[in-house]
């Protein structure tokens, strides 16, 4: 029955998410049962492209993107895949109406990864950030407003504020391993070879700037998802903190992580924070 392959690829997208990101996989567990598959669903299609151009070193990546690509064109199309990640990503496409400009944007960022490796100007960085983050923000808006356009164009600029958030928050806190193995640098007018504590406190105040508006839309979102996205949002805005506070040379040579036990400590007071409505 199509109704069981459907439930393995589901499946297969909520492991990939506590496989690949135990920080996503808890806030995606804090968003209300009807929509938290369909978040797994986008993180498991966009995690697979990224795993592509990051880690498989040893295949021909624009082969296997090329591949992956082509797969995920017939399966929006068809509505169905053998690839159970594709097969699931392409049901919540549909079923929440998720605009093909948006999946055509996070494919040409992710592309770009393969070839690119230094963002020079304000211009490409924004493309990027664009692509590879604010659409996913986008996506995922997209199923927390359940379709409503409305609700959708009141909360767009603060859900791509977020993505860019999040998205910038990982650049800094993976400088060693972009910078050192995959010889990228992302932040334009930045020399990464030699960090500095001006340079690092400029690219925090950017980021808190997306953090401030990101943080604006939370406060609006459906309660179906409001304490999920808050939780995320609590995490990655405690990752910033610790990174605001770590020496650039530390930053450098090893990647900076909140651990367990803060996580734990900050999802208890994120729910005490959202049942008193402070959020």
């Amino acid at each position: 029955m199509k109704s069981i392959f459907d439930t393995v690829s589901y499946d297969c997208s909520k492991l990939v998410t506590k496989t690949y990101s135990t920080s996503f996989a808890l806030a995606t567990k804090m968003l209300g049962t009807s929509i938290r598959s369909d978040i797994y669903n986008i993180y498991g299609f966009v995690r697979f492209a990224d795993e592509i151009v990051d880690s498989f070193h040893d295949y021909d990546k624009e082969k296997l993107f090329d591949k992956f690509e082509d797969d995920l064109k017939e399966a929006l199309e068809e509505r169905i895949s053998l690839n159970p990640i594709l097969n699931a990503f392409q049901h919540t496409y549909h079923a929440y109406g998720i605009p093909y400009h948006l999946v055509d944007a996070f494919m040409k960022s992710m592309r770009m990864d393969l070839t690119k490796n230094v963002y020079a100007t304000d211009e490409e960085y924004r493309e990027y950030i664009y692509g590879s983050a604010d659409v996913v923000g986008l996506m995922c808006l997209q199923v927390f407003v359940n379709g409503n356009q409305e609700t959708y164009e009141e909360l767009k600029d603060s859900a791509m504020a977020l993505g860019s958030a999040f998205q910038k928050v990982n650049f800094l806190r993976d400088l060693k391993a972009d910078f050192e193995s995959l010889n990228r640098s992302y932040f334009p007018s930045t020399n990464l070879a030699q960090l500095d504590e001006a340079s690092k406190n400029q690219i925090i105040e950017e980021i808190k700037n997306d953090f401030k508006l990101g943080y604006s839309g939370i406060l609006q979102l459906p309660t179906e998802a409001k304490f999920g996205v808050y939780t995320a949002y609590r995490y990655y805005y405690s990752l910033l903190r610790k990174l605001q506070k770590t020496p650039p040379l530390e930053i450098m040579n090893t990647r900076i992580r909140v651990s367990n036990h803060h996580k734990i400590g900050l999802l208890a007071h994120s729910y005490v924070h959202y049942k008193l409505n402070l959020v």
